[in-house]
C-alpha cells in the first residue's frame, strides 16, 4: 500500500499538516486524515490479515517552502527549508505509527522531474542526492527512524539510469537507499516501455532493489471500463518489470468513482475497480483480474526463477514461493489461441492459452 503525505491530485483539495509559514512544524497535525483516509487504510490492513506493507510519498512540500510559493505547478524546495521538510517526513511517519499504521518506508518525491498542474516539486538528480545525503537520511536516523526503507526517483523508466547513477553512485547517499522507484508514463506518447533501463540499473547496483511505485491508465472514459488493452498494459509491464529485477509492484488508485476521481484538478483516470456512487455498483475491470494473477499466486517473499520464451508470441515470468510452490504467469497478446510447451528442468507439459489472455500455472 502506497499513500500520500498530505495532498495529491486525487485528494479533495490541496492541504498540508501545518499552518502557513510554520517552519518549526509546531502546528503539525494529521487529524484531517482521521475522517476518511486512515479508517479506510485500517480496513485494508484488516482485510489483508492484519499486515500490509505500507510506504508513503509526498507530492509537494508546503507552498511556503517552495520557490514558486505554490503546491501546484512544480517549483522546487528552497534550501533554507531542507531540514524542516526532512523533519516533516519523520513527523508524518511517527503520527501514522501512533495510529497503528506501521510504515515500511518512503519515497523522497513523487515524479521529481514533472511540473504538473497538481501538487508537484522538481528535484534534479544532484538536488535529490544532496537532500537525501545531508538532510533526510540524517534526520530520519536522528529521529529513530533509520530503519525505514528509502526509495529514490519515483518517476518514469526513461530517465531512471541517470538518477540511479547520480544517487547510488555516491556512497554517502547510497547508504540510506533501499532502492529505486519508477512509473510507466514514458509510454504516454505511444513509445515503447523502457524495460531494458531497469535491467541496466539492476546490473549496475545489484545490492539495491527496484520498485514499481505507480501506474494507471489515463484519459478516463466510462465507455471503456472493459477495454482489454488497459489490462494488457498491466500484464506486459508486470512481466517485463519483474523479469528485469523489480522486487515489488504498486497499482495507483485501487478504487475510483464513476468519473475516474475524485480529483481536485480533474486528472481523471482508470482504476482496477470503479465504484458508482450513484448506484452503489462495483465495476471490476480486466486490469483487476490481470493484477490478480500475481497478487493471488505470488506471495510475499517469493523468489523469481529465470524464465525465457523461445517464441515472441508469449511473455512469461516464474516465481517460487517460500512454501516451494511454483507459479508461472503467461500472457498472450495475439488474436488467436497459442499452443506451447512448458519446460521445467527436464519435465515437460503441453499447454494452450486463449487469445488475448493471461494465465497462471501452479505446480
Amino acid at each position: 500500500m502506497r499513500t500520500h503525505i498530505h495532498s495529491c491530485d486525487f485528494s479533495s483539495g490541496s492541504y498540508t499538516y501545518v499552518k502557513d509559514e510554520d517552519a518549526e512544524l509546531n502546528t503539525f497535525d494529521v487529524s484531517r486524515d482521521l475522517m476518511y483516509k486512515i479508517p479506510m487504510m485500517k480496513r485494508a490492513i484488516a482485510e489483508a490479515g492484519g499486515e500490509l506493507m505500507t510506504y508513503v510519498t509526498p507530492w509537494s512540500p508546503p507552498a511556503f517552502m517552495k520557490s514558486n510559493k505554490n503546491m501546484l505547478q512544480g517549483g522546487s524546495l528552497l534550501p533554507e527549508y531542507y531540514d524542516s521538510w526532512a523533519l516533516y517526513y519523520a513527523k508524518f511517519i511517527k503520527a501514522y505509527e501512533a495510529l497503528d499504521i506501521p510504515i515500511w518506508g518512503l519515497t523522497i518525491q513523487n515524479e521529481p522531474m514533472a511540473t504538473q498542474r497538481w501538487e508537484s516539486c522538481i528535484y534534479t538528480a544532484k538536488q535529490e542526492r544532496d537532500f537525501l545525503k545531508n538532510h533526510l537520511g540524517p534526520t530520519l536516523e536522528r529521529e529513530g527512524l533509520g530503519d525505514k526503507n528509502i526509495i529514490v526517483w519515483d518517476h518514469n523508466r526513461d530517465l531512471i539510469t541517470n538518477r540511479a547513477n547520480t544517487i547510488l553512485g555516491d556512497p554517502e547517499a547510497a547508504k540510506y537507499v533501499w532502492g529505486t522507484g519508477f512509473h510507466w508514463y514514458e509510454t504516454w506518447t505511444g513509445s515503447e516501455p523502457k524495460f531494458e533501463n531497469l535491467g541496466k540499473v539492476k546490473e549496475s547496483f545489484p545490492d539495491k532493489e527496484l520498485m514499481f511505485t505507480e501506474g494507471c491508465n489515463e484519459a478516463f472514459d466510462s465507455n471503456k471500463y472493459q477495454y482489454w488493452p488497459n489490462a494488457e498494459r498491466y500484464g506486459k509491464s508486470m512481466i517485463n518489470d519483474f523479469n528485469n529485477g523489480t522486487a515489488g509492484w504498486t497499482d495507483w488508485n485501487i478504487l475510483l468513482d464513476q468519473t475516474g476521481g475524485p480529483n481536485h484538478v480533474e486528472n481523471f483516470c482508470f482504476a482496477p475497480i470503479h465504484g458508482d456512487t450513484r448506484t452503489g455498483e462495483l465495476i471490476y475491470t480486466p486490469s483487476y483480474y490481470y493484477i490478480g494473477h500475481f497478487s493471488k499466486f505470488v506471495k510475499p517473499g517469493a523468489r523469481r526463477i529465470s524464465t525465457v520464451c523461445s517464441r515472441s508470441t508469449l511473455m512469461a515470468t516464474t516465481w517460487r514461493n517460500e512454501d516451494q510452490s511454483m507459479a508461472t504467469v503467461v500472457m498472450n497478446e495475439q488474436d488467436e489461441e497459442v499452443a506451447y510447451k512448458l519446460f521445467v528442468g527436464d519435465q515437460l507439459i503441453e499447454m494452450s492459452i486463449p487469445a488475448r489472455a493471461m494465465q497462471t500455472i501452479l505446480y
